[in-house]
């Protein structure tokens, strides 16, 4: 589905995720030809993707190297229209697993994200906001893992009653926590 109808399809759980949800579209209207693409230095859309098990007890988190945090897989658009295909090749880029099932291809949560300045390739990066789109996939702990060194430095199954002593970025714990509400009632 084209990102533009996907995210006006998307159904706020929250007054937070409406508002955001106003913002992007509104971001998105002014923004037509480079909203998915990194180049644009104030906001991007990005994709990600929250992993959960057969049990639905952990989640396949990556250690991610800038951000010094257990995280959720996912990136950038760069210029891809479908971003549940993006979410999907992120997390089989960021964790070696090949299969995925998806219940649903709908948006699960849309936040806007602030990303601090940092270093990237040896770049500076200036702070900008992610556009975040985000689903749900959820995969076998059977299958082997792998990290992508440029990006993350572990791959590992979390329990989920374990997953604020694992994330150090406070501000997405929230993220998390309304993600997994929403699948796990």
């Amino acid at each position: 589905m084209d990102y533009l109808t996907a995210i006006t399809q998307f159904k706020p759980g929250t007054a937070q995720e409406a508002a955001d949800q106003e913002t992007i579209l509104a971001f998105i209207k002014k923004n037509p030809d480079d909203v998915l693409r990194r180049e644009n230095k104030i906001a991007h859309l990005t994709s990600s993707a929250l992993i959960y098990n057969t049990s639905k007890d952990k989640l396949l988190m990556v250690y991610h190297n800038i951000y010094k945090s257990w995280s959720w897989t996912g990136g950038h658009a760069d210029g891809d229209r479908d971003l549940f295909q993006v979410a999907i090749k992120e997390a089989q880029e960021e964790t070696g697993l090949k299969r995925f099932e998806a219940s649903d291809s709908k948006i699960v949560a849309l936040d806007i994200l602030p990303v601090f300045g940092h270093l990237k390739n040896g770049k500076a990066v200036s702070a900008h906001l992610h556009l975040s789109v985000a689903y749900v996939l959820q995969a076998s702990e059977t299958e082997t893992v792998a990290i992508k060194p440029d990006e993350n430095s572990g791959v590992q199954w979390i329990p989920i009653s374990a997953l604020n002593d694992f994330v150090s970025e406070t501000h997405m714990l929230g993220v998390y926590h309304k993600i997994l509400e929403k699948i796990l009632s």
